[in-house]
């Protein structure tokens, strides 16, 4: 069963909604063109655009927002516990030779999912993708205060590790708390708060990399003024 997590970010009904407005009546071909017109990334907005010619309706339909790790080998809570490309132990099993996975994931689309004001839950792994995304939001904001890539990677490895609430927690967010199976014993809570360590510290290992481009030199503007337009 799919949930809605409403708080990413800001809602593109207005412009979805222009979008297929201005398809009424053209080629399915013509979609990369109007969404390059209007500034939007076709991979990363879930509609459905009608298409109508010679009498026949197409519907085109994007959600490559939604994670791709699908189905989950395993869970912990209703979180997917997925292989990692990564030297931190814990749960989630370790294959450095993955080509992509959930961390990869999460980099990738957070720029274009914080935009959103409502996503919808598809899967296990989606809850992943959102803690993620939501993590890396906490990671930026850390890193603004942060003169260089050697500090950052002290703060980010400390703050990985330091006490966090899980889902049930009095202070784990109320608005994710119905979507996030709190752990049902001893054994599944320690499982869980494992699980998240591991993803939080490679996390913050590759988001270092994305941020500074050497040992000396202060984050990349661009990376950090997301947080910040969010959080102002």
């Amino acid at each position: 069963m799919s949930a809605q997590y409403n708080g990413v970010g800001d809602t593109v009904g207005s412009t979805v909604q222009r979008i297929i407005s201005d398809f009424q009546g053209t080629m399915l071909a013509s979609l990369a063109h109007v969404l390059k017109r209007d500034n939007t990334n076709a991979d990363l907005i879930e509609h459905v655009a009608l298409l109508s010619k010679n009498g026949y309706t197409i519907v085109a339909l994007m959600s490559a927002y939604h994670s791709e790790f699908v189905p989950a080998p395993n869970t912990v809570g209703n979180m997917a516990l997925l292989p990692l490309r990564t030297k931190f132990r814990g749960p989630a099993p370790m294959n450095p030779s993955l080509e992509k996975d959930i961390i990869d994931e999460a980099l990738y689309l957070f720029k274009s999912l914080i935009f959103f004001r409502q996503y919808e839950l598809k899967s296990e792994a989606d809850r992943v993708l959102v803690y993620l995304v939501l993590y890396i939001l906490e990671c930026l904001r850390k890193l603004q205060k942060c003169p260089n890539r050697i500090v950052a990677g002290k703060e980010l490895a400390a703050m990985a590790i330091s006490r966090f609430d899980l889902p049930g927690d009095p202070d784990f967010p109320r608005e994710l708390n119905n979507m996030y199976a709190k752990p049902k014993n001893s054994t599944e809570l320690e499982a869980m708060r494992g699980y998240l360590t591991q993803l939080r510290q490679e996390l913050g290992v590759r988001l270092i990399d994305k941020v500074y481009s050497d040992d000396n030199s202060p984050p990349n503007k661009d990376s950090v003024r997301k947080s910040d337009d969010r959080h102002a």
